[in-house]
């Protein structure tokens, strides 16, 4: 990480209590957003504005402890203010560059009587949102205590439509539906929400660590929107010793949708990185063997169908070199796949030559993606982890797929309570250890930690390609993809494993892919992950290899990104740089509905002249019965040029812009 401009405006103001039980407000360095904060017969509340519009009503904070509570008796002993700048730069992203500006209050918070236990909140306000967290100092009346809830409370102005998932959903993986705010179950976040005036709020958290996710339920009676943590097994919410603070309680607030999926401020609440030396953390391309065992060509244990053999490797490899693919996936090398349980994570199947396999991929400028199935047993995994990551490390493989199917944590936990945020922690860190880079599956919704640890690339928590694989309801509908970025995807990369070029599913022919050919391309810009899968079997591209020229072209890591057109449920345009180049990449893709949108090139270098390919969908390609046919066409273009989207039902578009 860079400090590129600092601005630390550190002119702490000090404030005597006695002046201070009444309102306290900070604003956004712009001034359009504006938070008051204060107290209510002893109970801490905060209010939000923007441009003088009712964002939040009075919402209340505080906590119910096992013995006791922290929710009122309260008083404010001093407040600080202050106000903080800078630029930092990004080992990887959606652009290099992130302007990190806010300005920041402090509650000092002591009850008036009693133990006189104290804590802190901390407001930052960012030009697109805010954030607030609750901070514990060392005292003697409070060391060692259990959070039974959290009281942080969401007032919303209104009944806004939201976009969600129930809170237990198995891993994340479910359809978002649209529904009036107080109809809501329990929802994890991050939930987006659309006011009737056409702003767009995203409430979320950031740096989720050694603590529970934060979780949302309507209040009934009101639109108030209150935090369920996720418990332990045994009821509690999270064990806490002091000094300690919980995760950033997060706000987007954007004029459009697209600018939802701009915001930075949840990577500006995370800490600066705890990597010195990025240079072995790399962004790319992969393919793997992995698609071949949800049709039932391979097996992932061994047998006559196994698909993690060495010869079946050396073939991904070649064909990796041959299309310029930085990395091969293989999973199902490894012994413990017979009950997905006893799994040895240093002990290959006979027919997997790891030495062999590494060295053939190193000659050939591949890498060798790891797999680490763990069937959820976390403790046989941790047992093993240091040994794990060394193994590979001693192979050259320097990055992992984790994986946590098979129901609760060891058969108890949930991944997303205070026990599997420590344990997803604990892998993160080891494995930086040993220099190897994560690939997250069934994880804890992902909160910005790749800004403090950037070896975690990308995690899953998505209903992905797979659905289309085996999910006895046909697979993922047309609009799921116009869905999710503005959900799931603001809480950080996303492994969705797009690219699948054979949608024939012979082991459930009524489940399939819901798309074109032309949006399969789409999605390899629109989804954004540093880590990104062509997920087909390798014999499904070399048999059409014009529209795999697109994905063979198509960087992971960006300089630059912008959003010419969206709308959550129906369509998304995104254009991406690439770093390593003056080239834009473009994805397009529509829900089930055919669409005509007009893209605006104005994001290209004024003057220059480039070269655009376009891989659309043909005149007659629907998703339902014709989704294979894709128009290939170049056309000279400028920042003044217009290029008309035609997509089909359920369709897309890519393309490549190439400077002469």
């Amino acid at each position: 990480m860079k400090l590129r401009f600092l601005i630390p405006f550190l002119s702490v103001i000090l404030l005597l209590s006695c002046s201070h039980q009444g309102n306290n407000s900070v604003q956004s360095p712009d001034g359009s957003i504006q938070l008051n904060t204060g107290l209510d017969d002893g109970r801490l509340y905060y209010t939000l504005k923007k441009d003088n519009k009712v964002i939040l009503d009075k919402s209340y904070l505080g906590f119910v402890l096992k013995d006791s509570s922290l929710k009122d008796n309260f008083r404010i002993t001093t407040t600080e203010e202050r106000s903080f700048s800078e630029q930092w730069d990004q080992p990887w992203g959606e652009e290099v560059t992130v302007d990190n500006t806010y300005n920041e209050l402090k509650l000092n918070i002591e009850e008036k009587d009693g133990l006189k236990r104290k804590f802190s909140v901390v407001f930052r306000i960012f030009n697109d949102g805010f954030g607030f967290r609750y901070e514990f100092p060392e005292q003697e009346n409070l060391k060692d205590f259990v959070i039974m809830d959290e009281l942080t409370e969401f007032a919303l102005a209104a009944n806004h439509k939201a976009w969600s998932i129930p809170y237990n959903t198995e891993f994340y993986e479910g359809l978002y539906t649209s529904s009036e705010m107080n109809q809501l179950d329990t929802v994890c976040t991050p939930l987006t929400m659309e006011t009737a005036d056409g702003m767009f709020l995203a409430i979320h958290e950031a740096n989720l660590t050694d603590y529970a996710a934060m979780n949302l339920y309507p209040d009934s009676s009101s639109t108030t929107l209150r935090t369920y943590l996720t418990p332990w097994s045994t009821g509690e919410k999270v064990f806490m010793k002091t000094p300690h603070a919980t995760p950033w309680r997060t706000m987007i607030i954007a004029d459009n949708a697209g600018d939802l999926m701009l915001s930075r401020l949840m990577l500006n609440l995370n800490e600066p990185s705890k990597i010195e030396d990025t240079s072995w953390i790399q962004p790319g391309r992969y393919i793997g063997i992995w698609w071949g065992m949800h049709m039932k060509k391979y097996t992932w244990e061994q047998g006559p169908k196994h698909g993690a053999t060495t010869g079946n490797t050396l073939k991904y490899i070649d064909f990796a070199a041959k299309h310029n693919f930085q990395g091969v996936l293989v999973e199902g090398w490894n012994k413990g796949w017979e009950d997905w349980k006893s799994f040895e994570f240093t002990t290959p199947y006979p027919d997997f030559d790891i030495a062999k396999i590494t060295d053939y991929a190193a000659a050939k400028n591949v890498k060798l993606i790891g797999h680490h199935e763990t069937g959820g047993q976390t403790k046989n995994y941790e047992s093993q982890m240091d040994s794990a990551f060394a193994y590979y490390q001693k192979y050259g493989v320097n990055a992992v797929k984790t994986g946590y199917v098979g129901g609760k944590l060891d058969g108890k936990e949930m991944h997303s309570s205070q026990y599997g945020v420590r344990h997803y922690r604990k892998v993160i860190e080891t494995a930086a250890k040993h220099h190897i880079m994560i690939d997250n599956h069934e994880p804890v919704m992902p909160t910005g930690l790749q800004r403090t640890w950037p070896n975690l690339m990308t995690q899953e928590g998505v209903r992905g390609q797979e659905w289309n694989a085996w999910s006895t309801d046909g697979g993922n509908p047309p609009e799921h993809t116009t869905v999710i970025p503005f959900t799931r995807g603001l809480a950080g990369p996303m492994d969705f494993t797009p690219v699948i070029f054979n949608f024939d599913n012979p082991v459930l022919p009524q489940t399939r892919v819901r798309t074109t050919l032309a949006k399969q391309l789409a999605l390899f810009v629109v989804l954004y992950s540093p880590l990104q899968m062509a997920a087909d079997m390798i014999e499904n591209y070399e048999s059409n290899p014009a529209p795999f020229e697109f994905i063979t072209n198509c960087p992971t890591n960006w300089s630059k990104t912008v959003i010419p057109h969206a709308k959550i449920g129906e369509y998304i345009t995104i254009a991406r740089k690439g770093r390593d180049s003056e080239n834009w990449y473009i994805g397009s893709i529509t829900n089930a509905e055919k669409r005509e949108l007009s893209l605006k090139l104005d994001f290209l270098d004024k003057g220059a002249r480039y070269m655009a390919r376009i891989f659309r969908d043909d005149k007659d390609t629907n998703y339902q019965n014709n989704p294979y046919p894709v128009d290939i066409q170049e056309i000279e273009v400028t920042s003044d040029s217009l290029i008309e989207l035609n997509l089909a039902e359920g369709g897309g578009t890519a393309i490549i812009i190439e400077k002469i």
